[in-house]
């Protein structure tokens, strides 16, 4: 009987399996050895056993007989995957916010995959992943990770192993297997009617404009500050919402929103000095009028008129407010994606706050509604007993003269 070593050194010293493909094991792991053209391959069967090696190696071994072997072709590194992946959404007119988010996550990786001293983007698998998640969490910066931002930005990562797999820098998915669960909506500030307007009432004469555009129109603070004179139709009395040179909406089509009457009247108080409809003035560090609102001073400002009222909120608080008031006033859900160009229930649904002063209001109709039909209720069956009483008089005279 053969002992172990005796088994050990034959599984090293290697065993043909058909005519070409020779098995042999080292350490825990069964290669394949043979020759293909000129050269002589030694192909990682990825397997303990020594069963499954022989399989694997008949599988060679019938793709070298019909010539449809080729040797793997090496995973390219992760620096240069990422690298292309931000190309190519650059290449794709993305949004410059979101190349630059998608940007952030491409270097958290890199510098990730170096300090775990991996180069290869096959390492980028479902152990790198849950590691650097994890590591996202620990990180002491001072602001929390959000599941939001985690899920975000794993599905970036996901597309990016996508996105490599298709231009055949993968030859497998490292990935295969994620689940991400979407994390549930967190609840947004919404402002009720009487709240905006005394926002709107409290603002400054330089930023009002800008926030009443915002209110009206439901628009994305983006799609303001791209809005020119040549996309307001007063003709037709509507805003073009659509895409220009360096900018495009984030939807990516083009729509049109209906001018309000408060809206117009904010347009034909505006200058039509320069192509931007609200545009930010000169400041002590530009001294330049005329140019595009910038996220940073208008968020400043709502700020600032929102702190003495004690209200929540930031810029897209404006889109909040909007979508919510106009589906608290009735108007069609198809409506309101067409004028704020969403098309996911999930998003009209976040959107869709009711109020308390709303909702009291509406409870109180309809307990009004079902006391008035007590009412009638109660009205009716005492007509009913009424005309029974009179009838039965009427019955009673008619028996005593019939009497008589």
């Amino acid at each position: 009987m053969e002992n172990k070593s005796t088994n050990d050194a034959r599984d090293a010293a290697g065993e043909l399996v058909m005519d070409r493909v020779r098995i042999f094991l080292r350490g825990k792991t069964w290669y394949a050895n043979f020759q293909h053209g000129k050269r002589q391959n030694r192909v990682s069967l990825k397997t303990g056993s020594k069963k499954e090696a022989r399989r694997r190696a008949m599988q060679i071994e019938g793709k070298l007989e019909t010539g449809r072997w080729e040797p793997e072709k090496k995973a390219s590194s992760i620096a240069d995957a990422t690298e292309a992946y931000l190309n190519y959404i650059r290449t794709e007119e993305r949004a410059e916010k979101t190349i630059v988010k998608y940007s952030r996550v491409m270097f958290r990786v890199n510098a990730f995959a170096v300090a775990r001293r991996v180069s290869s983007l096959d390492s980028l698998d479902l152990q790198f992943l849950d590691a650097f998640r994890r590591q996202r969490v620990n990180e002491h910066t001072g602001k929390k990770v959000t599941k939001k931002t985690l899920y975000n930005e794993s599905t970036i990562i996901r597309q990016l192993v996508n996105f490599a797999v298709s231009r055949k820098m993968l030859a497998a998915d490292p990935l295969a297997g994620l689940k991400l669960e979407k994390p549930k909506p967190t609840p947004q500030p919404c402002w009720t009617y009487e709240e905006l307007q005394k926002i709107l009432a409290a603002s400054p004469a330089v930023e009002k404009p800008a926030f009443i555009l915002l209110s009206e129109t439901g628009m994305r603070l983006g799609e303001l500050q791209w809005l020119t004179w040549d996309d307001v139709d007063f003709d037709r009395n509507c805003f073009r919402i659509r895409p220009k040179e360096g900018w495009k909406p984030k939807s990516g089509d083009e729509r049109m929103v209906p001018i309000s009457e408060l809206a117009r009247q904010t347009l034909e108080s505006l200058p039509r000095r320069w192509p931007w409809v609200v545009t930010m003035p000169a400041s002590s560090a530009v001294r330049i009028d005329g140019r595009q609102w910038s996220e940073r001073r208008l968020l400043g400002a709502i700020k600032r008129v929102l702190k003495p009222l004690g209200l929540p909120g930031k810029l897209h608080t404006f889109r909040h407010t909007f979508i919510s008031n106009a589906l608290l006033n009735n108007v069609p859900v198809a409506v309101v994606r067409e004028w704020v160009g969403h098309v996911d229930d999930e998003i009209i649904e976040l959107y869709t706050h009711v109020h308390d002063d709303a909702s009291q209001a509406a409870m109180q109709r309809l307990a009004k509604v079902n006391d008035n039909l007590q009412t009638m209720e109660n009205s009716s069956h005492g007509t009913e007993n009424a005309s029974a009483q009179n009838q039965h008089s009427d019955e009673e005279g008619q028996n005593a003269r019939d009497a008589k």
